[in-house]
């Protein structure tokens, strides 16, 4: 064929011929097409391009910022390294002043009281440290003391929640309790001093503060703020609200917690008739002045 011979244009259809339609129904031939279902593409149009997977491209996406980050960070330590170190300061301070010579014997301050001194260990015999019997009492029979010490179950039964307290003792390294007790007519005392092991916080100071944040409540404590304690750092004394009960006399109860040191103190008083705040007050300064 020559260059410039051309092809003549094919019809656009095909001659279709038609032919009578049958009297009857015919079957239907092929599947048929739902009405909701989306167009079929013409037959003359392009394929679709293909994207890029979504995975491939968040990873190009992270791989570059990382390398930003790292290239960033190369740059920032070059220019760091190229500037002269800054000096650091001196590790001496002028302007604090220190005196020619030791201070004069009767000039030099002394150590902080003990009231103050939280740290202060008492050592020897504990029993030694425990307030004297008042005049006119002897020693409660069935204490729970074997010659002057009170083992830790029996001293946590002393509380409503013995096992609470028995748990919180033993894990605040607890060293020793030595207690007392004495009655007279329908009046008993006891104190008890409950020693720990100094450490970085006090177990004593602790102790002590439990037992008086609940103290101002009614009930399970006194009911009332109680009075703070002369010679100590935030001891307190405090008188009970009267227990009566039908066929029972009256209970009458007086209470004082104070720390010193590594030693909790706890004095109290049970009687039939009042309390005055001068019994347990005095008392309480008197044992917290033994230790």
């Amino acid at each position: 064929m020559e260059p410039n011979d051309t092809i003549p244009d094919a019809p656009a259809e095909a001659p279709v011929t038609l032919a009578a339609a049958p009297a009857g129904p015919q079957p239907v031939v092929g599947s048929v097409t739902p009405a909701d279902a989306p167009p079929a593409a013409p037959a003359g149009a392009p394929a679709a391009v293909r994207s890029r997977p979504r995975g491939r491209t968040a990873l190009l996406i992270a791989a570059a910022a990382l390398l930003g980050i790292a290239g960033g960070a190369a740059v920032g330590y070059g220019i760091q390294a190229e500037r002269p170190p800054t000096p650091l300061a001196a590790l001496s301070q002028p302007g604090l002043g220190y005196p020619a010579k030791a201070l004069p014997a009767d000039e030099a301050p002394g150590p902080l009281p003990a009231d103050e001194d939280r740290l202060a260990r008492a050592d020897g015999d504990l029993r030694k440290l425990l307030v004297a019997k008042p005049k006119g009492y002897r020693e409660e029979e069935g204490f729970e003391a074997v010659d002057g010490w009170i083992d830790l179950a029996d001293y946590a039964r002393s509380f409503r929640n013995e096992g609470h307290m028995y748990e919180k003792l033993l894990s605040g390294d607890l060293r020793r309790i030595a207690g007392a007790s004495w009655e007279r007519g329908n009046r008993t005392v006891g104190v008890t001093l409950v020693q720990f092991r100094s450490g970085a916080e006090t177990g004593a100071v602790e102790h002590a503060d439990g037992q008086l944040s609940y103290m101002s409540e009614s009930g399970v404590g006194a009911g009332n703020e109680g009075d703070p304690l002369k010679g100590s750092a935030d001891g307190r004394y405090y008188l009970y609200e009267v227990d009566r009960e039908p066929g029972y006399l009256p209970v009458y109860r007086a209470r004082a917690i104070a720390h010193r040191g590594d030693v909790m103190m706890e004095v109290g008083i049970y009687d039939t008739k009042p309390i005055s705040k001068k019994d347990i007050r005095s008392l309480a300064e008197r044992q917290l002045e033994r230790l």
